[in-house]
């Protein structure tokens, strides 16, 4: 296997500003505890290819309900390589769960933003059938998988990221 990269917490500062943002205004105790409880991704296998990424707060979704999840992560790695989001499978059967982008990707140049190249989710229950989606903090919600990928021979970009969604759609030279 080839080691091409790691996950680290966002600082403390960074991660105040997500929690607000997804979950509303919080007291400094709380977002201390959901801080201190941030679990890095891990892989549930040895022959697993997704590293789980886990819930901060708890998440409760309802039918066609969407939220956004500041997971307190980033990633750092090589050139070359891109980190793809999916929902848990088993999620995505229960409870039709998506991310409202159907599959995040995560450039290897976030991780040097503005915001610490802070990982958010957003998630949508698509159920049909009326299931709730309940989990816990630390509940592993994702998964990230780590991808090569190539450019064309006649590739020129030198536009620098700051952003994340959609922060290098208009960036020209």
């Amino acid at each position: 296997m080839l080691r091409i990269g790691a996950f680290e917490k966002v600082s403390r500062e960074q991660f105040a500003e997500g929690a607000r943002k997804c979950c509303g205004e919080l007291a400094e105790e709380q977002i201390d505890s959901m801080y201190e409880g941030i679990v890095l991704p891990e892989r549930a296998t040895a022959g697993s290819a997704g590293y789980d990424l886990h819930l901060t707060a708890p998440l409760v979704l309802r039918p066609k309900e969407t939220k956004l999840v500041a997971t307190g992560i980033r990633a750092r790695m090589q050139d070359g390589w891109a980190l793809f989001v999916f929902p848990r499978s088993g999620l995505g059967f229960k409870y039709r769960l998506q991310l409202n982008n159907t599959i995040g990707v995560i450039d290897s140049d976030y991780y040097g933003s503005d915001n610490e190249g802070h990982i958010f989710v957003r998630l949508t229950n698509d159920s049909n059938e009326g299931k709730i989606l309940e989990l816990s903090a630390g509940d592993a919600f994702a998964q990230a998988i780590f991808l090569p990928f190539g450019i064309t021979e006649d590739d020129d970009a030198k536009g620098v990221r700051n952003g994340g969604f959609g922060s290098t759609s208009a960036q020209k030279d």
